[in-house]
């Protein structure tokens, strides 16, 4: 009865947890181009969210902890995953560097601008080969500026906004030296790579001692949830269990603005997905 009773407390408030979460971070906003992906991730957090909380409800008997178990699982993806995100950022960004030079060199050879654009989806960087491989498959259908703009809304970079304006007003209006732009964006997506990468390195230091805290913090309090109850016996009551919620609730903020304090601000998108191709 009591591993039924703590199942359906994790299920309700677990769910609850998760969309509130969801909702919050933005994570509710479903891509029209990726909405399987979406879905399938929302769907993650919230069986991991529903697990987590009946979980520390059966190993605690707390539903304070339950609540901050829910809130950590469904909030766990977006931090672990921020340092992965900001690496292909920068991947991305050093691509589209690559790209554009590789573009300035194909035309210089006395090629076209849609047939040098062919011809550097098939050998584009892989962080953004899959998007100029479809760009060129879509320049033979569609018109060049509505093919540019949906190649800078799925790549997602400033950079490639850039590049597709570039590019347009080249393909519209015949503008000459299109190579010297293209050269001026290549230097500073590099240059912004490269002080990125500065910033990361700087940081590192501080994300391990982040990492080393929460891991003692939680081998401590398993320990003594587990092995020690009875010191732990000051929780069992409201007052307790009140404390214990303001305890968790500033330990995990403090987590989320570090993590938040760790992503430059990105300026404003030109092209995006969610507009429909131009913001």
């Amino acid at each position: 009865m009591t591993a039924l009773f703590g199942a359906g407390i994790g299920a309700v408030i677990g769910l609850g947890v998760v969309l509130t979460v969801a909702a919050w971070t933005g994570d509710l906003h479903i891509d029209i181009r990726k909405r399987g992906t979406s879905t399938d991730r929302l769907m993650v957090r919230v069986a991991a969210a529903i697990l987590a909380t009946t979980a520390g409800y059966l190993v605690t008997g707390w539903l304070a902890a339950a609540l901050l178990f829910g809130v950590g699982a469904a909030l766990a993806p977006s931090l672990a995953g921020r340092k992965a995100r900001r690496t292909a950022s920068i991947a991305r960004t050093e691509a589209l560097a690559s790209w554009a030079e590789m573009l300035r060199d194909t035309m210089a050879a006395a090629a076209g601008l849609q047939e040098a654009v062919t011809a550097a989806a098939k050998v584009a960087p892989p962080p953004i080969r899959d998007q100029a491989r479809a760009l060129a498959t879509r320049i033979e259908r569609q018109p060049f500026s509505n093919a540019l703009e949906l190649f800078a809304a799925e790549v997602d970079d400033p950079v490639a906004d850039l590049l597709v304006v570039a590019l347009s007003t080249a393909a519209d209006r015949q503008a000459g030296q299109l190579g010297d732009v293209l050269s001026a964006a290549a230097t500073t997506a590099r240059a912004s790579a490269t002080m990125r990468l500065r910033v990361e390195a700087g940081r590192a230091r501080t994300y391990t001692s982040v990492r080393v805290t929460v891991t003692v913090f939680c081998v401590v309090a398993g320990g003594l949830i587990l092995f020690n109850r009875s010191y732990l016996r000051p929780f069992d009551t409201a007052a307790g269990q009140l404390m214990l919620l303001i305890i968790g609730g500033l330990f995990g903020a403090a987590l989320w603005t570090l993590a938040r304090l760790g992503d430059a601000a990105a300026p404003e998108r030109l092209f995006r997905a969610d507009r429909g191709g131009v913001g």
